[in-house]
C-alpha cells in the first residue's frame, strides 16, 4: 500500500482506532466483572496461584515474542513495498519456524516448569495438584498462541481491525460465561477455570486462522526453505530476543521473585494491579495497534516527514490516553477497589498506583521502539537498552533481600524505564532524521505541563473532602475536565487545536 495521501492514512488510523475502542469498552466491562467473580469464587490464594504459575510459563515466551515482532515487522514492511510474492514466502517461513519453535519449547519448557513449580514456588501443599493442572493448561495456551502468531500479524499488517473487534467480543463473551460456569462447578474450581480458559483460547485462535485463510492470499501455507529470508528474520528476532528477554524478566520474572520472597497473596495483589492496568492500557494499545503499521509503512515508502509526525503525535497521545484514566484511578484507588472487589488483597492499592506510574513511563517511548523496529537496525539498540533494563531484576532482588516491601519493585521499574525514554530517543535519532530537542519540546515538556496542571484541582478535592461516594464522583469529573482543558491548552500545537475545534464544530452542526 503506497502512502501517497497522509490525510487518508490519518483517517484510516482514526477509523481503526474507533473500531478497536468499541471492542475495548465492552471487553473492559467484561474483564473487570469477570475478574471480580473469579477472585471471589477462587479466593485470594487460588487467584494468586493462577497468576504466578501462568507467569512461570510466560517466562518461556522470550523466543516466541522475539519472532512475533520480527514476523509482524517483515509482513508490514512488505505490504508497504507492495510485494505479494515475498509476503507469501514470509508467512510460510514464519509459520514453519513457529511450529518448530512450539515443539522445541514444549520439550524444554515442560520439565523445567514442572521442576520449578514443585520445588521452588511458594504454593500451599494442598494446592500443588491443582497448580500442576494450571501449569499444563498455561503451557498449552502458550503453544497455541505461538503457532497463531503469523495469523495475528497478518491481520495487523493489513489493518483489518474489525476482525479483532468481532472475534475479541466473542472471546469476552466466552470468558464471561467461564465466570458463571466456575461458580456452579462441583469440581475443583481452579482446575475448572484453567481448562475452560484453555478451551476459549483454542476456539479464538481457530477463528483467527480461518479468517486469515479466507481473506488474505499469502496465508495459504506451503513449505518454503528460503535461507536468506530465514537469516534476515532470524537476525532481527535474535537481537530482539534481548529486549523481550529483559521485558519478560522485569514483569513475569519479578512476579516469580515476589512469590519467592513473600506469599501467593502478594501475587494476587499483583494480579489485581495488572487487571486494572490492562483495562486502562487497552485505550493506548488500541491507538498504537492502529498507528504502528502506518509508522512501518511510512518508513518503507520513504515518507520520513509523515513518519516523524506519527512518532511525535503517537507518543504524546499515548501518554494522554493513559493519563486521562490513570489520574482519577490513582487518586481514588481505595474506593474503586473496595466497590469492585469488596475484599481487597493487601498491597493492591499501592500496586495499582505504582503500576500506572511505571506504565506512563513505558508508553511514552512506544513509538520510538516501533520506528527502531521499522528500520530493522536493532543490534546496538537492543544491546544498550537491554543492558540498562536488565538492571531492574538484580536491583529488585537485592531490595527484597535487604527487607524492602514488595512495592519497591514498581519504584525501581518506573525509575529505570523513565531513564530509558532518553536512552531510546538518542539511539533512534542516530538512525533517522529525528530531532531530540524537538521530541523533548513537543512531547516530554507538553506531557509534563499537562500532568502538573491537570492534577492540581482533583488532588485538592481528594485531600480536603472526606472519603465517600460523592468525592469519588467529583474527583472523576474534575479529573476528566482538567485533563481535557490541560491537553487542549498545553498538550496540542496550533494545528492540532484547529483540527480539534473543527471536528467539534462539525459534530455540533450534525446535531
Amino acid at each position: 500500500m503506497a502512502i501517497n495521501d497522509n490525510s487518508l492514512s490519518g483517517s484510516k488510523i482514526a477509523k481503526n482506532t474507533l473500531i478497536l475502542y468499541f471492542r475495548m469498552f465492552l471487553l473492559m466491562i467484561i474483564s473487570l466483572y469477570t475478574s471480580r467473580v473469579v477472585l471471589k469464587v477462587l479466593g485470594v490464594d487460588d487467584f494468586g496461584i493462577y497468576n504466578v504459575v501462568a507467569g512461570v510459563v510466560a517466562m518461556f515466551a522470550i523466543l516466541s515474542q522475539s519472532l512475533s515482532t520480527a514476523i509482524s515487522r517483515f509482513l508490514t514492511f512488505e505490504l508497504g513495498k507492495d510485494n505479494p510474492s515475498k509476503l507469501q514466502r514470509i508467512f510460510s517461513t514464519a509459520l514453519s519456524v513457529q511450529i518448530f519453535m512450539a515443539i522445541a519449547l514444549l520439550i524444554v519448557c515442560e520439565p523445567i516448569a514442572i521442576w520449578f513449580l514443585n520445588n521452588h514456588l511458594q504454593i500451599p501443599e494442598a494446592r500443588i495438584y491443582a497448580a500442576n493442572w494450571v501449569l499444563q493448561c498455561a503451557i498449552l495456551i502458550f503453544l497455541i498462541n505461538l503457532v497463531a502468531v503469523p495469523f495475528n500479524a497478518a491481520i495487523i499488517a493489513h489493518e483489518r481491525m474489525s476482525a479483532f473487534a468481532y472475534i475479541s467480543l466473542i472471546e469476552g463473551g466466552a470468558k464471561l460465561l467461564i465466570a458463571f460456569l466456575i461458580t456452579f462447578s462441583s469440581f475443583d474450581k481452579l482446575i475448572t477455570y484453567a481448562l475452560l480458559m484453555l478451551s476459549v483460547d483454542l476456539l479464538i485462535k481457530m477463528m483467527y486462522v480461518i479468517y486469515c485463510r479466507l481473506k488474505f492470499k499469502e496465508c495459504k501455507y506451503t513449505f518454503v526453505y528460503d535461507k536468506s529470508l530465514l537469516k534476515e528474520i532470524g537476525s532481527f528476532a535474535g537481537w530482539n530476543f534481548i529486549g523481550n528477554g529483559v521485558w519478560i524478566l522485569n514483569t513475569q520474572g519479578i512476579n516469580v521473585l515476589t512469590n519467592l520472597f513473600f506469599h501467593v497473596k502478594v501475587n494476587a495483589a499483583r494480579g489485581i494491579a495488572t487487571q486494572v492496568e490492562n483495562a486502562v492500557k487497552q485505550f493506548v494499545n488500541n491507538f498504537t495497534t492502529a498507528l504502528n503499521p502506518q509508522i512501518t509503512k511510512s518508513y518503507a515508502m520513504g515518507e520520513y516527514s509523515y513518519m516523524n509526525k506519527l512518532i511525535f503525535s503517537g507518543a504524546k497521545y499515548s501518554y494522554f490516553l493513559m493519563f486521562f484514566f490513570a489520574l482519577p484511578i490513582c487518586l481514588e484507588t481505595e474506593q474503586i477497589l473496595n466497590i469492585w472487589l469488596h475484599k481487597v488483597p493487601e498491597y493492591s492499592i499501592v500496586f495499582v498506583r505504582l503500576t500506572f506510574v511505571a506504565s506512563l513511563c513505558t508508553v511514552t517511548a512506544d513509538t520510538l521502539v516501533r520506528v527502531m523496529f521499522a528500520t530493522g537496525k536493532i543490534k546496538k539498540y537492543q544491546i544498550v537498552v537491554g543492558l540498562i533494563g536488565l538492571m531492574n531484576f538484580p536491583i529488585t532482588y537485592l531490595a527484597f533481600k535487604f527487607g524492602c516491601p514488595p512495592w519497591a519493585a514498581y519504584v525501581i521499574y518506573a525509575f529505570i524505564y523513565f531513564v530509558l525514554i532518553f536512552v531510546r530517543l538518542f539511539l533512534v535519532k542516530e538512525l533517522i532524521t529525528l530531532s531530540a530537542r524537538e521530541y523533548i519540546k513537543q512531547v516530554l515538556l507538553k506531557i509534563f505541563f499537562v500532568t502538573l496542571v491537570s492534577s492540581i484541582l482533583p488532588f485538592a478535592v481528594r485531600y480536603f473532602m472526606p472519603q465517600n461516594l460523592i468525592r469519588l464522583i467529583v474527583v472523576f469529573i474534575l479529573s476528566f475536565v482538567s485533563c481535557i482543558i490541560s491537553i487542549y491548552i498545553f498538550g496540542l500545537d496550533k494545528n492540532e487545536r484547529i483540527f480539534f475545534f473543527n471536528k467539534l464544530k462539525t459534530l455540533i452542526h450534525k446535531r
